[in-house]
């Protein structure tokens, strides 16, 4: 793997610079954290070399200095909202998530419940984290938010809310996912510590956009591609701008609420410390890219795999048709086509000539792989055995599983568990491998190349299985299909 992003470098300046920031407000700082702290695998494709855990070691490089809370919206406990990555519920991913920060010995104080209005859910989840012993507070609903600034800066605004107990410098607020309410909880912290004379400051992390490369940076451009459901879009900041001669990038909505931000703080301080959107943000990120073609070109990978996984999402009826149009634009924009993802082309070759579901994968040395269904294997099992026989040596005339071996499996599916396809899926066929490896080499061979596959491009001529998704994901393929459902 090429890398075009220097993570060392990005953990010594990040930390730095919010240590700075906090000293900038007399060494109190909430700081409002976007994105994913765990996991954030749409910055380590799209900034090849960036870490998927790296906010979170950064952050541990502050342990001393931080505490976190977690932000949790009343509305999302009563609907029950899932996180889509992990499908678990926003209510088990606070209880999850305090249980990795504590892990890391990173300081977990308290949880907020935000937008609160008497709902019963919100109540009983409150009760739950007290019998756990984690301190929760509670902050309201308040109509006309955010435009209200007369009432939202006033003891039936923010101070309504409860006070949350801090007692380090840095206070990070995190949630389980975005329209949690962190950055009303930062503000209304700041109201109330005014009040009692603590002059606190606030600041926000988010990876992207990045503000110092270019608005159309392929970068910036898979950002958008990766919220075309939320309709964000990349804009030049005017604020930042006018106030400093300097073109910077922020997306809209941050843009959008800043006059509404600026009256707030003018009514907590009498003067806004930050001139713009940009100001506010802490992000070193753009200062690490050390190989700027390389984070072009994952960038516009990452365009394309958006596009086909919204297109799937759209057959499935979990997405809109606008979703599609703004990918198509923005694919037009990056002068980027479908046939730019090699896979794609080699996969839908394949199909052509065998009629039948085909699957292709781009080893990370550049080589192209394929497969296709037969009577035993799915095209993704077949692609998996392919791919690990090429990376160990074994001449491909090999089979590493008898027949003799899958028709007991299939006759398992078919006839005791009454399934429809006798075809052996990803996991079947990797167990299947586990068992041989005991006594066949080449078995053994091939299960150690499989770590190899970790950042590997897979295309297949129809939507996989929920089983062969979650078998790539686990593998650290990335996996793009047609949006063709399988007969």
């Amino acid at each position: 793997m090429k890398y075009g992003f220097d993570n060392d470098k990005y953990l010594k300046i990040q930390s730095e610079h919010i240590k700075e920031r906090i000293a900038r407000f007399g060494n109190k700082l909430y700081l409002e954290f976007g994105g994913k702290l765990f996991d954030d695998y749409h910055a380590s494709r799209v900034l090849p070399g960036f870490h998927p855990d790296s906010k979170l070691k950064m952050l541990m490089q502050l342990s001393d200095y931080a505490e976190i809370v977690i932000v949790i919206s009343a509305e999302d406990i009563k609907k029950n909202k899932i996180r889509g990555d992990l499908g678990i519920s926003y209510v088990d991913d606070v209880i999850r998530l305090r249980e990795e920060f504590m892990n890391r010995n990173l300081m977990v104080s308290s949880v907020v419940i935000t937008h609160y209005s008497g709902q019963d859910t919100a109540d009983a989840f409150k009760k739950r984290l007290e019998n756990l012993n984690i301190k929760t507070y509670i902050h309201y609903t308040i109509p006309g938010y955010p435009s209200n600034v007369a009432l939202i800066d006033s003891d039936e605004g923010y101070g309504k809310n409860d006070y949350i107990e801090t007692t380090r410098p840095l206070v990070v607020v995190t949630a389980p996912g975005p329209g949690s309410g962190k950055m009303a909880v930062c503000l209304s912290q700041l109201y109330q510590d005014n009040k009692r004379g603590i002059k606190a400051g606030y600041a926000k992390f988010e990876t992207f956009p990045i503000w110092n490369l270019p608005l159309k940076h392929p970068v910036n451009m898979a950002y958008e591609a990766a919220t075309a459901d939320l309709n964000d879009v990349n804009m030049i900041d005017p604020f930042h701008l006018e106030a400093y001669g300097k073109t910077t990038v922020n997306y809209n909505r941050d843009i959008e609420i800043f006059p509404v931000l600026n009256a707030i703080f003018e009514g907590i301080y009498d003067e806004n410390p930050y001139k713009s959107p940009t100001d506010m943000g802490v992000n070193m990120a753009g200062y690490c890219i050390c190989d700027d073609e390389v984070c072009c070109n994952a960038s516009r990978q990452e365009i394309i795999r958006r596009y086909y996984n919204t297109l799937n999402s759209l057959v499935l009826g979990k997405a809109q048709e606008n979703e599609v149009y703004k990918l198509e634009l923005l694919m037009k924009q990056a002068k980027i086509t479908t046939a730019d993802r090699k896979v794609t082309v080699a996969a839908n070759e394949r199909a052509s000539q065998s009629d039948s579901v085909c699957a292709a994968m781009e080893l990370n040395d550049g080589t192209i792989i394929t497969s296709q269904t037969s009577s035993l294997l799915g095209a993704s099992a077949a692609l998996i055995l392919n791919a690990i026989k090429h990376l160990a040596n074994i001449d491909h005339s090999i089979k590493l599983i008898p027949s003799s071996m899958i028709e007991p499996i299939q006759n398992m599916k078919v006839t005791y568990l009454m399934g429809n396809n006798p075809r052996l899926h990803t996991d079947e066929v990797l167990v299947a491998l586990a068992m041989l490896s005991l006594t066949d080499p080449n078995c053994k061979k091939a299960i150690e190349q499989l770590p190899q596959l970790k950042g590997c491009q897979v295309h297949t001529t129809v939507m996989l299985s929920e089983v062969d998704r979650k078998i790539f994901k686990k593998l650290g393929v990335d996996v793009t299909c047609e949006p063709v459902l399988k007969k």
